[in-house]
């Protein structure tokens, strides 16, 4: 089902648009929950709460981008819960480390929304960058993967990787220094 119909079905009030988001979108979900919070059932339950909140915010909420606005939905909820399981950092996680690394050129980085200044200069950044670090960016720093599994997925060494999100780091310091941001 497109996505525009999904949205459709929401603003009915409909109970099939849950079931139609959770066919074509419950994977993509589920993964960005299960990278974060790393069990099961924590990210099953984030899932779910997804489909609620994407429930409760449309209407009045239109998205352009469904898969992205669910996406963002489920990524903020796992933080949220992963930060709240996690208020002492317990070893072998991927978010507080990911989490440290940008908070070295993005003032202020936590698992909230940005401010839309700074998510507008962050997509400028993105889209300027070569597609295999705009690839390793996200890889990192939306979806939580470790440096050892975006060496594994995209066939590359680990040290091309951490070199390359460093280059990217880099650069978007250079640009929110250029456009005036503190860091």
């Amino acid at each position: 089902m497109e996505d525009v119909r999904i949205i459709e079905l929401f603003w009915e009030r409909s109970q099939e648009a849950i079931a139609q988001t959770k066919t074509k979108y419950g994977r993509l979900i589920y993964s960005i929950c299960m990278r974060i919070l790393r069990i099961a059932e924590d990210a099953f339950e984030c899932e779910n709460d997804t489909y609620l909140k994407a429930w409760d915010s449309m209407p009045p909420q239109r998205p352009d981008h469904l898969s992205a606005y669910l996406g963002r939905i489920a990524r903020n909820l796992s933080l949220d819960r992963y930060e709240k399981e996690h208020a002492q950092k317990r070893g072998g996680a991927q978010i507080p480390l990911v989490l440290d690394e940008l908070e070295e050129c993005i003032p202020g980085m936590s698992g909230d929304g940005l401010p839309l200044e700074l998510k507008d200069l962050l997509n400028r950044f993105l889209e300027s960058q070569s597609e295999r670090a705009r690839l390793l960016f996200l890889r990192r720093y939306w979806f939580g993967d470790s440096v050892k599994e975006i060496a594994e997925q995209y066939n590359l060494g680990e040290s091309l990787v951490k070199m390359t999100l460093l280059r990217s780091r880099n650069a978007l310091r250079a640009l929110l220094e250029q456009e005036g941001v503190s860091i």
